[in-house]
């Protein structure tokens, strides 16, 4: 899952991997955003199916990764909100977000338009921003 934080704290991420890609690529692009020790959100308009599944490695690996940044995950991730027009796949979707929610340690959010996701974005941004600032 590609990263493109050229836009932070708004982090687009890709679901649309091509069969050689680097997965070591995507967990560093993840810690720097980290590292930067700013909250931000991840956005997707890819989200993933059903159809792609990890290897048990993979799966492994990914667990012990977010175990490693999960105070990092918690604090500075705001959420993951995933763009999807269809209301009955976003539907479907939702009970994923619990699980999802549970795992990485911050929410992730269904919405409809890039409209939408950028709103909602921007105001857990400010209101994060208005938080730190109390």
């Amino acid at each position: 899952m590609p990263f493109d934080s050229t836009k932070f704290p708004l982090v687009w991420i890709s679901y649309d991997e091509g069969p050689d890609h680097d997965h070591d690529k995507d967990f560093e692009a993840f810690e720097a955003n980290l590292k930067r020790g700013t909250p931000f959100v991840i956005l997707t308009d890819s989200a993933p199916n059903e159809e792609h599944e990890h290897s048990q490695e993979e799966k492994k690996r990914t667990s012990l990764w977010m175990k490693k940044h999960k105070a990092e995950l918690r604090s500075l991730v705001l959420a993951m909100i995933v763009i999807e027009p269809s209301a009955i796949k976003r539907l479907a979707f939702k009970p994923f977000s619990v699980a999802f929610a549970k795992f990485w340690g911050y929410p992730l959010k269904l919405v409809s338009s890039h409209e939408e996701a950028s709103q909602i974005a921007a105001e857990m941004i400010s209101e994060r921003k208005r938080s730190a600032a109390a």
